[in-house]
């Protein structure tokens, strides 16, 4: 019912949207003399306040067309390798030349919470000129017909299991804040079967694999506020007409809405702020202020059973770091990872994924030597300079770079090959 709300309340200001957007034109044309007057930008900057503030914001595109390598622009090209009903695999391909020597395969696992993948399009646009860049496109769940089945956090790991098989060996992973724990899972599967598709490395970055350590507001409400009332009052069936009509859903703009409410008074200053680059006819800071908006206010729903799951896995009970975490009935243990080296980051000021709790992860890998492990600490950045920004790209990416090139330059340990049964959705 809350649901269907909010979309009719979306549905009813369409109207008020489009005259906002019409007096916007009309105050902004530079034919009309008022467009050069205060006043004029002041009306013109009302009504596109208004309608950014009450529009849906579609699904952005990555749109990176091109990316340095070694001082040369070199075009990339967008493909799905990879598609399943939940998610798709995309690939930057990038066009160089057959004799240049190989760079590492990164899959990129993006966060399942929310946003689109295309949140981390600096970061795959920081990557690109050293790796061959993967990652994971989650589908928004009120578009997936309630006939293609359910997707929990079993079924997450297993997706991921299949795209390193899908990749072949020598796969590098980098999971980005919530995949930390279902990315560690699959290594740990892995390597328990001594599957030779398990990736080389990989790096955790702001993730809550114990929330116990330094917990934040968001572990804290999780824990206070126990499944069932997560069950009882965030969960919804998609409206009509989404093609996922009647599936079971955790709606994006409610997390959207917790998110926006822990830092409240920095979205009302940036919106102020914005209000006024526009009324000087600041083009730069509003087009930053835009930029930065259009991706952070477009949002999926996520799947009832994923979010109930992953909620009390992770948050409520902190399956994983007491041993108690199971895939498909199956025992996780991460001291089963000997061979895939392990990096971990973390930003000094992340409230939303506290100091130590990506730390955690080398507690719980006991038996991986000490020269394929790492932990890094990013002074003066919170959550989301972990993996965007200038210090992620001047600080982080060569950590990652070089981490990842010294596990290329040893030589791997041998693995038993054996036959590894089927998840399923191969």
């Amino acid at each position: 019912m809350y649901y269907q709300l909010y979309e009719l309340n979306h549905a009813a200001l369409q109207p008020a949207r489009a005259y906002a957007d019409a007096v916007k034109m009309l105050y902004s044309n530079p034919l009309n003399p008022l467009s050069y007057t205060r006043w004029g930008r002041s009306v013109a900057a009302t009504a596109e306040l208004f309608e950014r503030t009450t529009r849906r914001y579609g699904k952005p595109q990555f749109e990176l067309p091109e990316t340095l390598i070694d001082g040369q622009p070199v075009p990339v090209t967008e493909k799905t390798v990879w598609s399943r009903p939940f998610c798709n695999l995309l690939h930057f391909e990038r066009a160089v030349p057959a004799s240049r020597h190989s760079d590492p395969k990164l899959l990129i696992v993006a966060p399942m919470s929310g946003h689109y993948a295309t949140l981390l399009r600096g970061t795959v646009e920081a990557m690109l000129p050293h790796a061959d860049v993967y990652i994971t496109d989650w589908a928004d769940a009120r578009m997936v017909p309630v006939s293609e089945g359910r997707f929990d956090l079993d079924d997450y790991i297993d997706y991921i299991i299949d795209m390193l098989h899908a990749l072949g060996p020598d796969t590098h992973v980098m999971a980005v804040c919530q995949p930390s724990v279902p990315v560690l899972a699959a290594a740990a599967i892995m390597e328990a079967r001594g599957d030779r598709f398990a990736p080389a490395s990989m790096t955790l970055m702001g993730g809550p694999i114990d929330t116990r350590r330094n917990p934040t507001a968001v572990n804290l409400l999780a824990e206070e506020k126990g499944i069932d009332w997560f069950r009882e009052n965030v969960i919804m069936p998609a409206p009509w007409p989404a093609p996922g009509f009647t599936r079971s859903v955790y709606p994006g703009f409610l997390q959207l809405s917790g998110f926006m409410s822990m830092n409240l008074d920095r979205h009302i200053i940036a919106h102020r702020e914005f209000f006024m680059h526009l009324v000087k006819n600041d083009g730069d800071g509003a087009d930053k202020h835009r930029e930065f908006y259009d991706e952070y206010l477009a949002v999926m729903d996520l799947t009832a059973e994923f979010y109930l799951q992953t909620v009390e896995t992770v948050f409520i009970r902190h399956s994983l770091p007491r041993g108690e975490m199971t895939h498909r009935g199956v025992p996780v243990d991460p001291a089963a990872i000997t061979n895939v080296a392990l990096l971990t980051i973390e930003g000094e000021n992340d409230d939303i994924s506290g100091l130590g709790q990506t730390q955690a992860a080398h507690d719980l890998c006991v038996n991986i030597p000490a020269a394929r492990r790492a932990h890094y600490v990013q002074p003066a950045v919170g959550h989301y300079g972990v993996f965007n920004g200038s210090r992620f790209r001047a600080e982080i990416v060569p950590r990652i770079l070089g981490f990842i090139a010294q596990r290329r330059k040893e030589d791997r340990r041998p693995r038993k090959l054996q036959l590894v049964r089927s998840t399923g959705t191969d």
